[in-house]
């Protein structure tokens, strides 16, 4: 259910961002609706969508009643307004278009396969929006017994090609993280639970690197990088509150602001010798390490 009504959603925002400002009147949106989806479309049933869309997406379908016609406010920088919606109207852009072409764009389009348990996604939208708790059976790494929680389903995160689940955990009597990948079994309960006031996920993770719950209070860590790499990291940053520090004709330095995980240091060893850590010693300590590591394994 809610994944058709998200494919309704964003067809509708589609049309109008294609319609721009020119905007469509309702007899020219019923009959794009019913060439679609082969039924017909009421102005009631219309104007519930535009109360979903700005509700879900924040993007107001508005009625210029002196050409009587319907159109986005903005829709030019649409995508700049609010990342979530954006990435949405992405992901159901590629995944429509690779279903109407699937034949005529074989071989021609790839995407990354992102492993991480899709049949359980739409059980939890579901709970999330009805709020009701769900009863999980998890399976995590390193452990070969899964162990069931009774969660709250606050919030939906994607990070690194996986989806992950952040809940509140009855048993834990604590908020934690799970990857969807690692569910083995999902129930809905007829419990309901109630959202904390003002919980938004990205506030949350603001400090933390990845999906790992914030710990302690976030450091700054400073960076030195070539030129080359630097252009990379910019379009492409390791952490939101990534920022230039200063740039000679050589290299650049930047700052990070995290609190600093496993995840974190492991992508700094990642970047090799194309990036420096030039403080705080304890974390450049750490990336020494573990490149003190590498070397054992490989002997040299």
């Amino acid at each position: 259910m809610v994944t058709e009504l998200l494919t309704k959603y964003i067809w509708l925002v589609q049309t109008f961002v294609r319609a721009g400002d020119r905007g469509l009147d309702l007899d020219g949106i019923c009959h794009k609706w019913e060439n679609r989806f082969g039924t017909p479309y009421s102005r009631r049933t219309f104007n519930n969508h535009r109360t979903a869309i700005a509700e879900v997406f924040g993007i107001e379908i508005i009625c210029d009643r002196s050409r009587n016609i319907y159109k986005i406010a903005s829709s030019g920088d649409l995508s700049d307004k609010d990342a979530a919606a954006a990435w949405l109207i992405d992901t159901f852009t590629v995944n429509s278009v690779l279903s109407l072409g699937k034949e005529r764009l074989s071989g021609r389009v790839s995407v990354e396969e992102i492993p991480s348990g899709h049949k359980h996604l739409t059980g939890i939208m579901d709970a999330m929006l009805d709020g009701n708790k769900l009863r999980v059976t998890y399976l995590k790494y390193g452990s070969s017994v899964p162990e069931t929680f009774t969660l709250s389903p606050y919030a939906l995160k994607e990070a690194v090609r996986r989806w992950y689940l952040i809940a509140w955990c009855e048993e834990r009597g604590a908020m934690r993280v799970y990857g969807i990948d690692r569910i083995v079994g999902i129930e809905t309960l007829d419990h309901t639970f109630r959202m904390p006031e003002n919980f938004d996920v990205d506030k949350l993770f603001a400090d933390s690197y990845g999906v790992y719950l914030p710990e302690g209070q976030a450091i700054e860590i400073i960076l030195r990088t070539s030129l080359k790499e630097a252009a990379y990291l910019g379009d492409l940053p390791l952490h939101p509150s990534q920022r230039l520090v200063s740039k000679s004709d050589r290299e650049a330095v930047i700052s990070l602001r995290v609190c600093p995980d496993e995840s974190l240091i492991m992508d700094l060893v990642r970047l090799g010798s194309r990036i420096e850590v030039v403080s705080p010693p304890r974390i450049r300590e750490k990336v020494i390490a573990e490149i003190g590591k590498l070397k054992e394994i490989y002997n040299i």
